[in-house]
């Protein structure tokens, strides 16, 4: 793409954002100050359309972005980074003061309502995650190739979990690698087991090895961290988005998403393993496959560890320097109101 057709596809994007319309040649040839003919103009948009970056709605001569068309824009044409607290807007930096660290689950649903009421959309925070410590395991054989897994965590928490072994373990051999796993990782966070596991485990006898490594998968999630929960705000404001008023259809997919929670958590942990604001851009996540909804999201630490992740829901059609500012303010203001005070 050379650069009059990054040009104009910029000006396109950013016209289509603030208004909402689609984009004709005229307005484009006017926003964009570029010394071109309308013909000119309309030859780049029928070349940025065979490249799918841009579509034709039925119902305009004007062109609208597709959300490859947004990726490009946010890839490689978006300015705004995530900024410091002494250069935020009023309105965002507002929220420190709206926080209030005395109540961690208070926290949480402030900053959902917080990142709805800031962005008009949808906010999204998931509660943080317990770091469970392992103190005690227990193998029982219950059958052939069916082993019952009793996890104990230091905080009492006890996990039962049937897994199923690809060869029969007898009770001596189940009571060796409860010994062996008591002695080497009592005390230890759960994720450090899992690693060290990983790394350990070529040492181990293949017998041992093999129900060791069939306990800690993380399908079996009997050595799991408490996932947490997502805290969801602002649905409602979905219903006064242009881009969504007539489709019915639509609407009731994404309040069904919000409403069951299970996608919305696979897509929030996936954003927790990123460094900084990740942007999800109609389907791309894989996890919420909405062509209609672009997600802007980002991890929060408390005592520097990631614990969870915030977000804001909305349509493609969103102010996504904005949204990057806000949502990367607020990762940091929760994650400061919920760590321990330093001094």
């Amino acid at each position: 793409m050379d650069e009059r057709a990054r040009s104009l596809l910029k000006t396109l994007v950013e016209r289509y954002i603030a208004d909402g319309q689609p984009v004709g040649s005229r307005t484009l040839s006017r926003a964009s100050g570029l010394e071109l003919s309308a013909a000119t103009i309309r030859n780049v948009m029928a070349d940025l359309e065979e490249m799918g970056l841009i579509a034709s709605p039925h119902t305009s001569a004007g062109r609208v972005p597709t959300p490859r068309g947004y990726r490009v824009f946010v890839d490689t044409m978006l300015t705004a980074r995530p900024i410091d607290l002494q250069h935020a807007p009023p309105d965002i930096a507002g929220v420190r003061e709206q926080l209030h660290p005395d109540q961690p689950q208070r926290v949480i649903a402030q900053a959902a309502q917080l990142l709805s009421n800031l962005s008009q959309f949808v906010g999204v925070v998931t509660t943080p995650k317990r770091a469970s410590m392992f103190h005690h395991i227990e193998f029982l054989r219950l059958g052939e190739k069916r082993v019952l897994v009793i996890l104990v965590s230091t905080d009492g928490d006890v996990q039962n979990r049937v897994i199923f072994t690809q060869r029969d373990y007898t009770q001596a051999e189940l009571a060796e690698a409860t010994a062996l796993l008591n002695n080497h990782y009592a005390g230890l966070a759960i994720d450090e087991v899992r690693q060290r596991l990983r790394t350990e485990i070529d040492s181990l006898r293949d017998e041992i090895a093999l129900l060791m490594k069939a306990a800690v998968q993380p399908g079996n999630d009997v050595l799991g961290d408490d996932t947490g929960q997502v805290v969801v705000s602002g649905e409602r404001n979905l219903l006064g988005v242009q881009d969504f008023g007539n489709d019915l259809g639509s609407l009731r997919k994404m309040f069904n998403l919000f409403e069951q929670k299970t996608e919305l958590m696979r897509l929030l942990e996936n954003s927790s393993r990123a460094e900084g604001v990740r942007i999800y851009i109609g389907g791309e996540s894989g996890v919420v496959p909405y062509e209609e909804l672009s997600v802007v999201s980002a991890p929060y630490e408390v005592d520097g560890r990631i614990v969870g992740t915030l977000g804001v829901i909305g349509p493609t059609r969103m102010a996504y320097d904005r949204m990057i500012q806000l949502v990367d303010i607020t990762s940091r203001l929760v994650g400061n109101a919920l760590s321990t005070p330093k001094g």
